[in-house]
């Protein structure tokens, strides 16, 4: 439960038609397995105590009273287990019968939360049987307790206050309004549905994306217990298709008519950030009534799968797809901007590596869009001190392949004549050595653009942006970066689609030497075998922990250890944990410290849930500091891992 998430599972114990007994001792079985597996919340279908498909036995008393008389002894089993159950049971009131939830923790019965609409049409005919469930919570005594009664309750657990749970029943969530909207806003940051849906041809692809639908549109976890086998066939079947949902994100799930169980943990803390974000979320708990309840505060064992690269789809099609759409994006940006300036031509500076590959990409598409020459692309390779023949090879023919103007403007001696103005002994391997070069490439390349009509096109990506390794009024300064909300990991995935996708051989053998290339910004001259002298991620850390990092504390903003054990589960066996916290602990301080970098980005397009952009998804102080960061990181170095 630590780090905000909670263990849950939805279950169909074994069951049978009216015997009540039977079903009581299954339901104590089923949550002493959750018990002992370290569930702390566990949903039991849709009047699991009798068997849904009861009918008019529902009219006869022995049924109603032999379900009131387990649920007591359901609580009596439930005193020494530590979580919190839902049960489904028909419960007789004032003359009427309801068909109810019983919530239950360590012997208490929490509530019963009666299901709201009855459906009563096709196979189902519940207004038969039962009556809809009234909203405002009253005080009744059932089972030998004092309890509540109504559909607008909440139970909140006390040690953990990110765990809020609402309750609807089956029809409920198939409703125009289920209950649980009125529940999630009013604070549920769980649902539990306990249902009885029936298998038919296609019900169960419609059933995922309603469970899946309705959590995103929450901002919640989602459980729903269905009903399996045990039930009635007289005329339907029941597959005991158990689903579990966080934020339109499919958890876990056990197939129809697989008699299994979904488990997993929810991120109650992912959940509470969204909700942070969404100015649309607006708290309403008029009419409410919360009832708290105890739990173990324990660490909890991870079974979830994080990715190691959540920027990255890891499935194929999927993936193919996002590259395709992010390419899209970027050219209809760029073509936009070209078609407003009225732009004669697009100046991009062609390196021979990953970035100004991918922007050169996107300008060729932007000018598919507006339907003129690629010649009006102009790419300019600027050699000096640190340009390998590799890239630099590479850069031309990538030009020739894609059908753009190429030329060269070596500016070393325009470096050299710089350093002379400003003192710099150029045998000083130093960041002025570095910068300078970088500075005069963009000074070219604006002069340029200038000079014929055109503008600059950025090269720099999200990742970068992160790090702030670019050189400020450098390669950080563009006229348009269309690069700016991909992170690296991405940019290596988009231009491998690039050369799976093209029918040019030429193209292809350039785009995968491109990628095969180590990144560097050759600055500075080349060892004496030849290689790079530069590696970038041996001087800023691997690019996937950095993006790994960045999604994380971007998206969702969580604290530096949770981020921390999310990447050991993620990384495991690639890195070592003191690995981790070392590139963890350099991108708080390289991020804090380069924020003045992003204060003022050039204009770039938005192409996912996570950019820096100053306009739009991220405003920070330049000067803010990063103590607090910093120092939950030091304390975890003599603090036993969490696993």
């Amino acid at each position: 439960m630590k780090d905000g998430f909670l263990p849950v599972r939805a279950a169909s114990p074994a069951l049978r038609v009216a015997d009540c007994d039977y079903n009581a001792g299954q339901i104590i079985l089923e949550m002493q397995s959750a018990a002992a597996d370290g569930i702390k919340l566990l949903c039991l279908p849709e009047l699991c105590l009798t068997g849904y498909t009861c009918s008019d036995l529902f009219s006869q008393a022995p049924l109603i009273q032999g379900a009131q008389a387990n649920l007591c002894r359901i609580l009596r089993a439930s005193t020494d287990l530590d979580l919190i159950t839902l049960v489904g049971l028909p419960v007789p009131m004032d003359g009427k019968l309801y068909n109810c939830a019983a919530v239950l923790a360590k012997g208490q019965l929490l509530g019963l939360v009666p299901k709201t609409w009855l459906p009563n049409y096709n196979e189902f005919y519940e207004k038969r049987h039962f009556s809809s469930g009234q909203a405002e919570a009253r005080a009744i005594r059932f089972a030998g307790q004092n309890t509540l009664f109504g559909t607008r309750l909440l139970f909140a657990c006390e040690e953990m206050p990110g765990f809020v749970l609402g309750v609807e029943i089956c029809e409920d969530l198939w409703s125009p309004v289920p209950p649980s909207c009125a529940h999630a806003l009013a604070g549920a940051t769980v649902i539990a549905n306990l249902s009885a849906s029936d298998e038919t041809i296609g019900k169960a692809a419609y059933r995922r994306e309603l469970v899946s639908g309705q959590s995103a549109r929450l901002l919640c976890g989602y459980l729903y217990a269905d009903a399996g086998h045990g039930e009635s066939t007289t005329d339907m079947v029941f597959a005991g298709h158990n689903l579990i949902a966080e934020n339109g994100a499919l958890l876990s799930e056990a197939a129809p008519f697989g008699n299994g169980r979904a488990q997993t943990e929810l991120d109650l803390d992912r959940l509470l950030q969204e909700r942070i974000r969404n100015s649309s979320f607006s708290p309403q708990t008029d009419g409410y009534t919360t009832v708290s309840f105890h739990l173990q505060l324990t660490e909890t064992s991870l079974t979830r799968k994080f990715s190691p690269a959540p920027f990255v789809p890891q499935e194929t099609t999927a993936r193919a797809d996002r590259c395709e759409m992010i390419l899209r994006i970027q050219a209809e940006g760029l073509a936009k901007r070209m078609e407003h300036t009225h732009a004669k031509c697009a100046v991009i500076g062609i390196s021979g590596g990953l970035d100004s590959c991918l922007a050169l990409l996107v300008a060729v598409r932007a000018c598919k869009v507006l339907g003129c020459s690629t010649n009006q692309i102009h790419a300019i390779t600027m050699p000096c001190f640190g340009t390998s023949k590799r890239t630099r090879s590479n850069a031309e023919i990538l030009c020739q392949a894609l059908g753009v103007s190429f030329s060269e403007i070596d500016i070393t001696r325009t470096v050299q004549s710089h350093f002379e103005d400003i003192g710099q002994d150029p045998g000083c391997y130093d960041v002025t050595f570095e910068n300078c070069q970088a500075r005069v490439r963009t000074l070219e390349l604006m002069d340029y653009a200038n000079k014929n009509g055109g503008f600059v096109v950025g090269t720099g990506d999200l990742s970068e942006l992160a790090l702030g390794w670019a050189t400020y009024n450098g390669d950080h300064m563009s006229m348009y970066g269309v690069n700016a909300g991909v992170p690296k990991t991405l940019v290596r995935h988009i231009v491998r689609y690039a050369a799976d996708s093209t029918p040019d051989n030429t193209l292809r053998d350039v785009l995968l030497d491109i990628l095969d290339t180590p990144v560097s910004p050759e600055l500075l001259p080349a060892a004496k075998d030849g290689s790079f002298s530069q590696q970038t991620e041996k001087l800023v850390g691997p690019y996937e922990l950095h993006d790994f990092y960045l999604y994380y504390v971007l998206r969702f903003g969580f604290t530096p250890s949770k981020i921390y054990r999310l990447a050991k589960q993620a990384f495991h066996g690639r890195y070592d944990d003191s690995t981790l916290l070392y590139w963890l602990r350099n991108f708080y301080r390289r991020f804090f410290a380069q924020q003045f970098k992003r204060s003022c980005l050039p204009d770039g397009p938005k192409v996912g849930s996570v950019t820096l952009s100053p306009r739009a998804d991220w405003r920070m102080p330049s000067d803010a500091c990063n103590s607090l960061w910093l120092k939950e990181l030091d304390e975890m170095d003599s603090t036993p891992a969490q696993q």
